[in-house]
């Protein structure tokens, strides 16, 4: 019997050391053996490292940033259906999530489907709304506040003791031992995020995560839990091992059966000596370290695509502890040729 073939448009090439999530979920659906894939890249810069991995990209588009709005955003995908014919977009970061989760309906007018979260799912878990999170679905959280104005700065050592976090609402995050350092955190982030800047109160402990994907119902596919061995100044991963923490696994389980979770999702959490665990973060789409997942047995971009069409979905409830993954630096070579076209046609 022949395996279906779907086309699978991605975004989340910036495989730098920032990494998106692009590369690592392609690379999880390249070795489903229950279907194959075309993959459609979808880039917002040309020096996108995903761009020129040939092995894994077969073919880019360039779009526009979502602050250029929804409706530009929908052409362009328009036009690159009519070339492509795509059956799925996976949008890997988090700004992009507001334009595909409100053009669901529009997308699949065109023939394209998603498994993204609702916007009631999407919304309630911002950095800005996790006191409330926390209270309405048993999790302990560290206590935060929105600021939006410099002069909110003086004001926080009534309810926080130094240091603490400075975040923004969708990236970043820095540790702060002065209100000076908050003054030039909250700059930087809101220059680059903007408003509300996220102060959350500092939990010492060791952070641990955990990736997961719910079906939409309340049933947690699969979810394994992993503990970061090196940090990045970005504060990004770039060496992790799986891990067995059953109580973290119960949490998961309970907040994605309580909130119905449709998607992909990632839990920040602070596991202090008290053994006792803090939700620092909830983001709303697959990690950058899902191929951790994948390597440990847990193939979830595929059952990801499984579950949107209808496919027999696998229930993973066992993963291999003590799979490792480490990043590393490579030097992709190309071609201005390859540079050029997409700058002029915007793709390649």
């Amino acid at each position: 019997m022949e395996k279906p073939k779907f086309n699978i448009a991605v975004t989340g090439l910036n495989n730098t050391d920032n990494p998106g999530p692009g590369i690592p979920v392609i690379r999880g659906l390249k070795e489903s053996k229950d279907f194959d894939v075309r993959i459609i890249g979808l880039a917002y810069e040309n020096l996108e490292p995903g761009i020129y991995m040939r092995d894994l990209v077969d073919k880019t588009y360039q779009i526009p940033y979502p602050s250029s709005g929804k409706e530009a955003v929908l052409e362009r995908i328009e036009y690159i259906n009519s070339k492509e014919n795509l059956d799925f977009i996976i949008p890997n970061l988090d700004a992009e999530l507001y334009t595909f989760i409100q053009s669901k309906e529009k997308l699949e007018k065109m023939g394209i489907r998603t498994f993204l979260p609702s916007m009631q799912q999407f919304e309630e878990r911002h950095k800005a709304n996790l006191n409330e999170y926390g209270d309405k679905y048993g999790i302990k959280v560290p206590f935060s506040k929105s600021i939006t104005n410099r002069r909110d700065i003086e004001e926080l050592k009534e309810d926080f003791e130094y240091p603490l976090l400075v975040k923004g609402k969708f990236y970043d995050a820095y540790l702060a031992y002065t209100p000076e350092q908050v003054n030039t955190h909250f700059n930087k982030i809101s220059a680059k995020w903007g408003l509300p800047v996220i102060i959350q109160e500092f939990i010492r402990g060791t952070e641990v995560n955990v990736i997961a994907l719910g079906d939409g119902h309340g049933n947690t596919v699969g979810a394994v839990p992993m503990r970061k061995q090196y940090i990045t100044d970005k504060g990004k991963a770039w060496g992790g091992i799986t891990i067995q923490d059953n109580k973290m696994l119960d949490l998961t389980k309970s907040l994605i059966k309580q909130t119905k979770w449709r998607g992909g999702m990632e839990l920040e959490l602070i596991k202090t000596n008290q053994n006792e665990y803090f939700l620092i973060e909830i983001n709303p789409r697959i990690p950058a370290w899902v191929y951790l997942a994948v390597a440990a047995g847990q193939n979830l971009p595929e059952a990801m695509i499984k579950l949107a069409f209808g496919m027999d979905v696998p229930n993973y409830s066992e993963y291999e502890v003590g799979k490792m993954f480490i990043r590393y630096s490579y030097d992709l070579i190309g071609d201005i040729a390859q540079f050029g076209s997409l700058s002029v046609t915007g793709e390649m």
